[in-house]
Order: structure tokens, then C-alpha cells, then sequence
């Protein structure tokens, strides 16, 4: 009983292996750079969006010092006009 097989020359078997590497890899390759495109997209897109939350909470707080700073030298101008009346009070009574 005689088999008929082909012999396939192992030179078409490495081509063969060579190419489907090539299109895997290159397949591979092709879906790192979407997908890392896409990630860096949506991060600088991200940080736009935090940037201007950022500047309004900035702007937001500098406001709020400033009222706070206004507050504080006014609290001190009366501590110091009543420190002053009642300097000029204690004055009379112990003179």
C-alpha cells in the first residue's frame, strides 16, 4: 500500500511562517498605536477640562482672600480707633 503525500519544501513552510508573523505583528502594532492614540486623546482632552476648573477655583480663591484681607484690616481699624477712645477714656478718669 503506497501513501501519497506531498512533500512540502520546509523553504514554503519559513516563508509561510514569516509572513503570517509580519501581519500579526503588523496587526498588533496597528491596534498599540489606535489604542495609545485614543489614551492620549482623552488625557490631554482631561487635563483641558481640569485646567479650567483649576483656574476657576484660582480666580474663586484669590476673591475670597482678598474679601478676607479687607475683613482683617477693617477688624484691625476699629481695634485700633477703640484702643485709641479707650486710651484717651482711661486717661480722663486717671487724671
Amino acid at each position: 500500500m503506497k501513501r501519497n503525500t506531498k512533500k512540502v519544501a520546509p523553504k514554503g513552510i519559513i516563508n509561510k511562517a514569516v509572513k503570517t508573523t509580519k501581519n500579526v505583528v503588523g496587526n498588533a502594532n496597528e491596534y498599540a498605536l489606535n489604542t495609545t492614540e485614543t489614551v492620549v486623546n482623552g488625557g490631554i482632552e482631561i487635563t483641558a477640562q481640569w485646567q479650567k476648573v483649576t483656574e476657576k477655583a484660582i480666580k474663586g480663591g484669590l476673591k475670597l482672600a482678598s474679601a478676607q484681607q479687607d475683613l482683617i484690616f477693617d477688624a484691625l481699624t476699629s481695634v485700633k480707633k477703640q484702643y485709641k477712645d479707650g486710651k484717651k477714656r482711661v486717661t480722663k478718669l486717671v487724671a
